[in-house]
């Protein structure tokens, strides 16, 4: 049985946490995170590892460190790059099956102290929301806030976050409820993928989470902020940052297609004017083998079939 089931008495009465993660060429940040789940305090933990990497080496160390942390754990090697969204949905799925009370969907390239699960867990568990996200800090300068609570802004379909940048002196330590929060780490009551569905994999990665975040918003479910839960957040590891191919391409193309699957009449106008006028200009001022990505996300973002969720 491992570790983190005996941390407290009467442990099979506590909620069961699938704790999703999604692998891509992330083998370098895996001890890490693995460490982070070993070490937690007072939780009851299933993790699920989809691997979308081509090479199986991800999903062999995920193995081993959770043999030799103790860790309950499922793993599933794709030998394809599916997406995160779908990733997410597979490790969904698996939780579902095993009854799971909570998940949690948990970037690889993050890393917490023993605590930070079950506050998430305490926040959900008590009724005071069904979603439940931390105060994530830059890994690399732990002192800087990467996300404190956010909002969609319906009009520019930004999601800035709160805090972006800022160094934490305790500004943004309340509780709250939040307009948005990136999937890297967050809770969910299990009962929400039953009343929201699962994640859209037609965005592949990038806007999958705002598209999520939205039809939960859609439907009264909050999230909340649980600033006492802390993550540190290797940001865009996996990715290559954004200003890579595979980001240009990725984050035109869903942005676009956000706007259009999820925004009416002149609000829809208004955003998809917004997004062309300040995306566009900047593709000009970059070197044109990768301007040509981010062209490319535009032409997709405009002309790719639009297809809702069933109400």
């Amino acid at each position: 049985m491992p570790d983190n089931e005996n941390m407290m008495p009467n442990s099979s009465m506590m909620p069961l946490i699938g704790v999703v993660t999604v692998l891509f060429n992330s083998d370098d940040v895996l001890p890490g995170f693995f460490e982070s789940m070993a070490r937690q305090l007072g939780v009851r933990m299933h993790l699920y590892v989809i691997d979308n990497s081509a090479s199986d080496s991800g999903a062999v160390l995920s193995r081993k460190l959770a043999d030799s942390h103790g860790i309950q754990t499922t793993v599933v090697f794709k030998n394809a790059n599916v997406g995160v969204a779908r990733g997410n949905n597979q490790g969904i799925e698996l939780a579902l099956q095993d009854h799971c009370d909570l998940i949690l969907l948990a970037n690889n390239d993050t890393e917490f102290s023993p605590t930070t699960i079950r506050t998430l867990q305490d926040a959900v568990a008590n009724g005071s929301s069904r979603v439940a996200t931390p105060k994530i800090m830059y890994f690399d300068t732990s002192d800087l806030i990467w996300y404190a609570g956010g909002h969609v802004n319906p009009w520019t379909m930004r999601t800035p976050h709160y805090g972006d940048g800022q160094k934490d002196l305790g500004q943004f330590d309340i509780a709250r409820k939040v307009g948005y929060a990136p999937t890297c780490f967050m809770m969910f009551d299990a009962r929400v993928f039953g009343e929201v569905g699962r994640m859209d994999e037609t965005y592949f990665v990038y806007y999958d989470d705002t598209d999520f975040v939205w039809r939960m918003a859609a439907r009264g479910i909050a999230i909340h902020y649980v600033p006492q839960s802390v993550v540190l957040h290797k940001v865009s590891s996996s990715t290559g940052g954004g200003q890579s191919p595979f980001s240009l391409r990725y984050v035109n193309r869903n942005r676009l297609y956000f706007i259009r699957k999820n925004l009416v009449g002149f609000q829809r106008v208004f955003a998809l004017a917004y997004a062309l006028s300040t995306r566009i200009p900047k593709l000009f001022f970059l070197p044109p083998s990768l301007a040509s990505h981010g062209w490319r996300g535009v032409r997709e973002g405009l002309k790719m079939e639009v297809v809702k969720e069933k109400a």
